[in-house]
């Protein structure tokens, strides 16, 4: 089975891709040898996804995926969206970017503080072929963290499907109904005649 390696460095964002894509040899760029920063230029969340996977395609010579994805809140106008790993400055800083948003959000009532995940996975093959699919799961934005469990803004995004917040549920439960899940799910009918 050829190896897919995921062009990414969060932990809990191959940790889920490796779990959700377990019938493939899933590496991280990093155990393949690519250590290098991409510059996630583009405006929405398929044009980073595409320019991260082809980057670490070309580097490597593999097929690789890349994930895309944030959180976009009703109420911010669709914010923090692309920028939801740098919300508050810093990348991958997940307790500022929580702090920062629920300060947005203080005075939102309850009824207007819907939000949803999006997700955009880019397969790309050695020959540059590149395959899209997305996701999307929704809920609200909560008052104060709740749980410990997941990542990014998982404690304060109450899920509508799981009727609990991604910080209280297990990884299966998360992975049942998550954007990166019903991304890859669909990603994986796309190329199931092709890997």
């Amino acid at each position: 089975m050829e190896k897919i390696v995921v062009a990414s460095g969060n932990r809990g964002k191959i940790r889920e891709i490796k779990e959700i894509f377990k019938n493939y040899d899933v590496i991280s760029m990093r155990e393949a040898g690519f250590d290098r920063e991409i510059d996630e230029t583009g405006s929405t969340f398929e044009e980073n996804a595409v320019i991260k996977a082809r980057a670490v395609s070309e580097a490597l010579g593999c097929i690789a995926l890349a994930d895309d994805s944030g959180l976009c809140v009703d109420a911010l106008g669709g914010a923090p969206g692309v920028f939801s790993a740098r919300y508050a400055g810093g990348h991958g800083d997940d307790g500022a970017n929580n702090a920062l948003l629920l300060e947005n959000m203080r005075s939102v009532p309850d009824e207007k503080r819907g939000a949803y995940f999006e997700s955009c996975v880019a397969l790309c093959l050695k020959d540059g072929t590149v395959v899209t699919a997305s996701g999307r799961t929704y809920g609200r934005i909560l008052r104060a963290p709740d749980g410990e469990g997941g990542f990014g803004y998982d404690p304060v995004f109450f899920s509508g499907e799981l009727g609990k917040s991604f910080g209280r549920a297990s990884a299966e439960e998360k992975n049942a109904v998550s954007h990166r899940a019903k991304a890859l799910a669909a990603l994986a009918q796309k190329i199931g005649g092709i890997l």
